[in-house]
């Protein structure tokens, strides 16, 4: 299912949406350069702006032989093992996507083509801090369509184990997670949020993906995590916080958790009005609660966002100043 037409359009007719908001992408593409978590590879990834209705879409440059375009989009999600990856037809993919994803939205950039020389996005800094502070500085623009928000109409919720995601009508964007681990350093840990006024740049792009030092140990047995480090993730033991300078936040990991439920969810195809509650849930969760809403027609509704809905969108009235404290590149 596709909430948005996935063709380029002409911006031919800008100005006949002027009662409402308009769509937005980038005014001028942002490069960054860094090594996959899982592949350990360097990776180079720009984001260009895209016309009005495009949606988000990922290149794969240095694929030759197959399709190299693959959708940002919730039924493209093809494994949900620690980061969530996105696939199209002939297989080509692009892994660990959230961080870049949840940035985009917090930004309030609704169109982007991302080019990437490699399977995987690069890691950065473990958040989107990196992401958000490069695209507030190249700025956006408006493009000719209105802003579409899918507004949520009744409670739908997934269950697996003891974890739980539920999405319930709200007015803006609203989450509310909370997770419980065995490391004291961790413990339970719970945050509400109203995503509105640049929340996200303020509270939460730069908190950091976090793991326990046994889970390394686990996963690197796996072939998995070759390019993480304790700089680039908080790493925890115990009551011990291993990664230098220990948390940005006290709370980080739940912060964490709540920016890749962002990130998943932005991959509906349109900003969601809805209030997102997470217990111990992660990607898989967030795309198994996406693939709920879509699979009944009655669940949601497709709306077009007048001044004030627009304003209580993430990225709304986001400013370059917001992203100046992040200085991580």
């Amino acid at each position: 299912m596709t909430l948005l037409p996935i063709q380029c359009r002409t911006e031919a007719g800008l100005g006949q949406h002027m009662g409402n908001p308009l769509q937005t992408t980038l005014k001028s593409a942002v490069t960054f350069t860094g090594t996959g978590l899982h592949t350990g590879k360097l990776v180079r990834l720009t984001v260009h702006p895209a016309s009005a209705e495009y949606g988000v879409w990922f290149e794969r440059t240095d694929v030759v032989d197959r399709d190299p375009m693959v959708p940002a989009r919730w039924d493209a999600v093809t494994n949900t093992d620690l980061n969530t990856r996105i696939s199209n037809a002939d297989d080509v993919s692009v892994s660990t996507i959230e961080h870049l994803m949840a940035a985009l939205a917090g930004c309030g950039v609704h169109n982007a083509l991302i080019k990437i020389d490699g399977p995987e996005v690069p890691l950065l800094d473990g958040s989107s801090a990196p992401f958000v502070r490069q695209m507030l500085a190249r700025g956006v623009r408006e493009l000719n369509a209105p802003v579409r928000s899918i507004r949520v109409l009744k409670p739908v919720s997934v269950t697996k184990g003891d974890a739980t995601a539920t999405l319930l009508p709200s007015e803006e964007l609203e989450i509310d997670f909370e997770i419980d681990f065995a490391d004291r350093v961790i413990g339970q840990q719970s945050k509400q949020l109203n995503m509105a006024n640049g929340a996200f740049v303020r509270e939460l792009c730069d908190s950091r993906t976090f793991c326990r030092q046994a889970d390394i140990d686990m996963m690197r047995e796996r072939g998995l995590i070759a390019g993480g480090s304790v700089t680039s993730a908080v790493v925890v033991e115990g009551d011990v916080v291993v990664t230098p300078g220990g948390m940005r936040h006290r709370d980080e990991p739940v912060r964490h958790k709540m920016l890749d439920a962002l990130g998943d969810l932005t991959l509906a195809g349109a900003p969601i009005m809805g209030r997102y509650v997470g217990h111990r849930s992660g990607h898989a969760m967030t795309n198994l609660l996406l693939r709920a809403l879509f699979a009944d027609p009655t669940n949601y509704e497709l709306v077009e966002c007048d001044k004030a809905m627009s304003a209580r969108l993430p990225g709304a009235g986001v400013k370059r100043i917001d992203g100046a404290h992040y200085a991580a590149a």
